[in-house]
């Protein structure tokens, strides 16, 4: 992963895609959201989502499952690199969680993140916090959730 002054606002990086099946659905809903139109497709047919729907929780989950693999991913490949990594910090939070779309069966969201926000901590040094928001869009070029989140990400020694 990058170091703070590593990162520009306005940077974007494509996290990944995840498609929503039936199976993978019902199996989340049943589990962490219960609701008729999340577990039986006829049910989710009649509802005002007019399908088999994924949970929202199910979409941000499958968003924050894609952003940790592909942090992953950047920092063996700077490991690789000879590069210093930066262990990030944990999120101090979140805001503007939307679920703009229903994602029903079959659908395959892929999650952009661009960065939006940067500054210095004030109460811890030798850290930043950024601020980025996900977007995630269906197959057919529609935003289906959003939501912007923070978290600490280290400076470099002496930063």
């Amino acid at each position: 992963m990058r170091f703070f002054e590593d990162i520009e606002i306005g940077q974007q990086r494509e996290i990944g895609s995840y498609t929503f099946t039936p199976e993978a659905i019902k199996t989340f809903a049943a589990k962490f959201d219960p609701q008729r139109f999340h577990l039986d497709e006829e049910e989710g047919k009649n509802s005002l989502f007019g399908g088999l729907a994924a949970s929202g929780w199910h979409v941000g989950s499958a968003c924050m499952s894609l952003l940790v693999a592909d942090g992953q991913r950047l920092a063996r490949e700077a490991a690789a690199r000879g590069e210093e990594v930066a262990v990030w910090g944990p999120s101090p939070g979140f805001r503007d969680l939307r679920w703009i779309k229903p994602v029903l069966a079959g659908d395959t969201i892929s999650y952009v993140n661009e960065v939006i926000e940067k500054r210095a901590s004030g109460s811890r040094p030798g850290w930043g916090i950024l601020t980025a928001r996900t977007i995630g869009t269906n197959q057919r070029g529609e935003d289906v959730y959003s939501i912007t989140a923070s978290a600490f990400v280290p400076m470099r020694k002496g930063g």
